[in-house]
């Protein structure tokens, strides 16, 4: 998730962020992973019944360019125009040529959700809270 939180980092989470609401396009979540179920932390990238499309160099969700100011590094791997299925979100690492994510393991169920990241406490001399992104809602 680099340059949002490095390895090593200890993070605060709500757990209560999404118990009357759905996580949004940009948010940074914690989870457990869905294939060897231990803790992770990415960004929400497609939406429950949206398209989702990696190039090299873009995403796209629905066949429109996703503008993702937070990101660095190339998209490596490369996924296919995908349905994300109801339930489910697709997940990825914001230091994309670095990333094991929804384009190696697909989509994250939304049961494995755990809480939205708040803040990075450890080490102490790199607190900072963690900011999701906010697209804008049509």
């Amino acid at each position: 998730m680099e340059p949002t939180a490095y390895d090593g980092q200890s993070v605060i989470k709500i757990k209560a962020a999404y118990w009357f609401g759905d996580p949004q396009r940009g948010d940074v979540i914690t989870f457990k992973h869905p294939i060897e179920h231990h803790g992770l932390i990415k960004r929400v990238i497609a939406l429950p019944g949206e398209w989702v499309e990696v190039t090299s160099d873009y995403v796209y969700i629905n066949d429109e360019l996703l503008e993702e100011p937070y990101t660095q590094g190339k998209n490596d791997p490369i996924y296919p125009r995908t349905q994300v299925p109801e339930n489910s979100y697709f997940m990825m690492g914001d230091n994309r040529s670095h990333s094991t994510d929804s384009r190696s393991w697909g989509m994250l169920p939304r049961e494995n959700i755990t809480g939205k990241a708040w803040l990075v406490y450890w080490p102490l001399s790199n607190w900072h809270l963690i900011s999701g992104y906010s697209y804008d809602q049509d």
